[in-house]
């Protein structure tokens, strides 16, 4: 079983790599200590919960995408959300649009 602190660890992680956050872009955001971040995305420690909610904040996320085991499928911020329910709220041509676009840059991305 993986333990509190390496899923927090892993979170956190994944959250500066999707925001292109460096380590001291978000200490110097929030006010943490450089050793002290860096022990928890090293799962030495476990952050006290007001540093959890100001992560949760700056990521513009749940706190719970920073405790809990989730899986990268089941991480949805809530631009995504949004477009999720724009698409399935716009007519088939408009989402067949997107399709090709989507498809178009899976291409040039390759």
């Amino acid at each position: 079983m993986v333990e509190n602190k390496e899923i927090m660890a892993r979170n956190i992680r994944h959250y500066m790599d999707k925001n292109e956050v460096t380590a001291t872009d978000l200490c110097k955001a929030l006010d943490i200590k450089q050793n002290t971040f860096s022990d928890w995305v090293n799962a030495k420690t476990y952050p006290r919960i007001d540093k959890i909610e100001r992560m949760a904040q700056y990521f513009k996320i749940s706190k719970a995408f920073l405790v809990e085991d989730i899986t990268e499928l089941d991480i949805i911020t809530d631009d995504e959300k949004k477009m999720i329910s724009e698409f399935r709220k716009a007519d088939k041509v408009t989402q067949d649009a997107i399709r090709r676009l989507l498809a178009y840059e899976d291409r040039i991305n390759k």
